[in-house]
């Protein structure tokens, strides 16, 4: 059977298993590289409702069935009482997969709301609040891992944020240990295209939760980069990619910071005779 003769059922499914077999292989080698999670662990799944999350819990999930490893999985999502947040749509979706879940409950909306400005974006205290609330329950709960669904532009977006307004060299690492030494988040998505989640997110049509019920906006300097991001790539497909195959590949040597390498102790080698060694240098 050709392209030409599928029902739009077989299409759908042709796209939806391609668009699964390509997040799986780089979700599993993300994990494989960075040696995300190991036998025995209990991995948080952070849920917000967004194409992100949904889309890490479901490769999560398929993984766990075909794994070398034993692993155990429990969703978390964070209700921070925003109003108008539909708080039946993530226990609905939760249940019905039969998956291991918590719902969070926490007024982090009235904190935000009074603690900011208004007219100021919110999202900063907002993500630490949240951080800060589910650090906690991973403890109580035991879990090993937390899981964030960060993607492959949401890293090298917060490398340039890092760079243009911060004037540091860092970005989002794949895996990553708190501040306070208790927990270890991992990147399952870290490898992932945006675009791809995306498109997974649309054929498995995922039941979104948009994610501006607080009424703030996205933080424009996000913004600014995630459209000059776009632009690059339309421009020169694959420079995304490339930049994000950069921070994998470090050189500290052929940056400037005196705390990654040894600079100050640099010294040329000199010799111990005025004569030239041709062997050494192949000229004999």
């Amino acid at each position: 059977m050709t392209a030409r003769d599928e029902t739009p059922e077989q299409r759908h499914q042709r796209l939806l298993n391609r668009s699964h077999k390509n997040l799986r292989r780089d979700v599993g080698k993300a994990i494989a590289d960075y040696n995300m999670i190991e036998d025995g662990d209990l991995v948080m799944v952070c849920l917000s409702g967004g194409k992100d999350s949904y889309t890490m819990l479901d490769i999560l999930l398929s993984l766990q069935k075909h794994a070398p490893i034993d692993f155990h999985i429990k969703a978390v999502n964070l209700d921070q009482k925003q109003p108008g947040f539909p708080e039946h749509v993530l226990p609905q979706y939760l249940s019905e997969l039969g998956v291991d879940y918590h719902i969070l409950e926490q007024d982090t909306y009235s904190v935000v709301k009074e603690k900011v400005p208004e007219g100021k974006t919110t999202c900063g205290l907002c993500s630490r609040l949240r951080r800060g609330s589910l650090y906690t329950y991973a403890r109580e709960i035991g879990a090993s891992k937390i899981a964030l669904g960060h993607h492959r532009e949401d890293i090298v977006e917060t490398l340039f944020l890092n760079m243009f307004f911060g004037g540091t060299l860092k970005a989002m690492p794949p895996k990553l240990l708190s501040d306070d030494k208790q927990n270890v988040l991992i990147r399952p998505l870290a490898y992932c295209s945006e675009q791809e989640i995306s498109r997974y997110a649309k054929l498995r049509d995922f039941p979104i939760i948009p994610c501006n019920l607080c009424g703030s906006q996205e933080n424009l300097q996000r913004r600014n980069i995630k459209e000059m991001l776009k632009q690059w790539d339309r421009e020169y497909p694959g420079r995304v990619e490339s930049i994000f195959r950069s921070i994998c590949h470090v050189a500290p040597s052929q940056l400037a910071d005196p705390k990654l390498y040894p600079f100050s102790g640099l010294k040329a080698l000199k010799e111990d005779s005025s004569r030239i060694d041709f062997v050494n240098v192949g000229l004999k």
